[in-house]
């Protein structure tokens, strides 16, 4: 029996075949319409499958954000708060997801969203898009780095910090100097492992709430009754839980991401329409289970004025960054249970090594300075990627902090207010230098790329497969299907 999916790729194969003619050519996406080549847009190739697709988009963009940064949020608004915030911007994010996912299964191409800004809205739009997300995600990649440095003192503080920052960048060279698969299928076992944690945690959270721990007390929701629901964050009164709410609701924008990384793997999917669907499909539970779930969780186990999560958040604590910093860890070291933190830490440090690996995949992916290899690398953008994790090696010869006036560091004036600048530039200079037009609802060209997209997913062979059959197949216990033209 064939799904649906898998029942409309085989009508429509078997439709363009009669009609076309087409020559197929498996998995690398070279389509020839009877002796006249259909051109690729890009040298990038379609290696993607079904469950790495799914994996990116459920954990592909999780950090340690979920796990640590969500007890500042707590702190500030307090657990009513926290779960307002997430559930707004969850909401928020899945709108956006909505908008892009249509966008990227009608038009799977290279570059995802900021080919279509440039396409479809203006092309200085494009050009700015382009580099607020390559700086962003290039520059993210060092702090990743930094960051798995930091997670790796909770167990001893003497592990040489260079070393660790080397080794980083030369596995993600490794992960992503090969064939997309290779990035693929490391990010499917390293979401697996995000999806680990997250249901470790959800079961010690149950088990603690119905009295499962050391002192038998089955505390429930006490923390949201006592000390209470909502915080005053800057001033008194109801002005001051608004701005906890808003405390919280900054927290949950750094954390909930992820809609445009599905567009960014378009380019390389092996039938983008099908699994770039099912995988926007799944970003949804990402948002309703790991985020909106783990806001409950978190204002369920810890007080928000737990004196070590204040002393973590107020920055009297060394332990800020670190697996001792999660709300989770606070409430395990709390009911004396010693060996969880442990495992915790170690998901963080495969989580946050992942977020490193997946930020230097799509900053690669948002440059167009084409050359590909024979396997569809784009090598100098890799390359010039790399060199920005090299920057990783800055915070070990320099732990000072530069403070400004105003009480800004030197830090907090690049991550606030760099694209501030940067942004009307790259619009306004690309505008003036060669004197583009906003594109009128009316002119947009819907084409583009559609005929040889079509082509591509008309002369594939495999018969896409669902998400637990290509599991089952990975592991040996099931059959491959025979192609469509069999």
């Amino acid at each position: 029996m064939y799904s649906s999916d898998e029942r409309a790729h085989i009508e429509t194969s078997s439709t363009a075949d009669a009609k076309l003619g087409l020559q197929k050519t498996v998995g690398v996406g070279s389509v020839q319409h009877g002796s006249v080549a259909v051109a690729r847009s890009s040298q990038l190739q379609r290696r993607l499958g079904n469950r790495q697709i799914q994996l990116i988009a459920i954990g592909g963009s999780i950090g340690t954000a979920v796990f640590v940064s969500i007890g500042t949020g707590l702190a500030r608004g307090r657990p009513v708060s926290l779960l307002l915030a997430y559930t707004l911007y969850s909401c928020m994010v899945g709108l956006v997801n909505n908008s892009i996912a249509e966008m990227a299964t009608y038009m799977p191409v290279s570059g995802g969203f900021i080919r279509m800004a440039g396409r479809w809205v203006d092309e200085a739009f494009g050009f700015m898009v382009g580099w607020n997300f390559f700086l962003y995600e290039a520059l993210m990649v060092p702090f990743e780095i930094a960051a798995l440095n930091v997670v790796l003192k909770f167990w001893r503080d003497d592990i040489p910090a260079a070393a660790v920052v080397a080794v980083c960048i030369a596995l993600y060279g490794i992960l992503n100097v090969g064939a997309v698969k290779w990035f693929g299928e490391a990010e499917f076992w390293h979401s697996t492992g995000k999806i680990a944690l997250f249901f470790i945690l959800f079961m010690f959270t149950f088990a603690t709430i119905v009295g499962g721990n050391q002192q038998h007390d089955a505390y429930g929701f006490r923390y949201w009754s006592e000390p209470g629901p909502f915080a005053e964050y800057v001033t008194d009164g109801a002005p001051g839980k608004f701005q906890g709410l808003l405390g919280a609701l900054w927290i949950a924008a750094f954390t909930i991401v992820g809609p445009e990384y599905v567009s960014m793997v378009a380019g390389e999917a092996k039938l983008p329409r099908v699994y770039l669907k099912n995988a926007s499909k799944t970003t949804y539970v990402r948002f309703g289970m790991f985020f909106i779930l783990s806001a409950v969780c978190v204002g369920v186990v810890v007080p928000y004025n737990d004196p070590a999560l204040v002393a973590i958040v107020t920055g009297a604590s060394e332990a800020a960054g670190t697996a001792s910093a999660s709300p989770y860890v606070i409430a395990m070291a709390n009911m004396g249970i010693g060996v969880l933190p442990h495992v915790t830490n170690a998901l963080l440090v495969s989580s946050i090594f992942s977020a490193g690996n997946a930020l230097a995949y799509y900053a690669t992916r948002s440059l167009f300075l084409f050359k590909c290899t024979s396997f569809g690398l784009p090598i100098y953008c890799l390359a010039i990627v790399m060199l920005f994790s090299f920057l990783a090696f800055l915070g070990i010869s320099n732990n000072s902090v530069v403070v400004l006036p105003g009480k800004f560091t030197v830090q907090d004036l690049f991550t606030y207010y760099t694209m501030v600048l940067v942004a009307p530039i790259t619009f306004f200079g690309w505008k003036i230098a060669k004197g583009t037009k906003f594109v009128k609802a009316s002119e947009a060209r819907l084409d583009w790329e559609k005929p040889e997209i079509d082509a591509y997913e008309a002369a594939f062979e495999e018969v896409p497969v669902g998400f637990w059959t290509e599991i089952i197949r990975m592991f040996g216990f099931k059959r491959a299907r025979q192609s469509v033209g069999a």
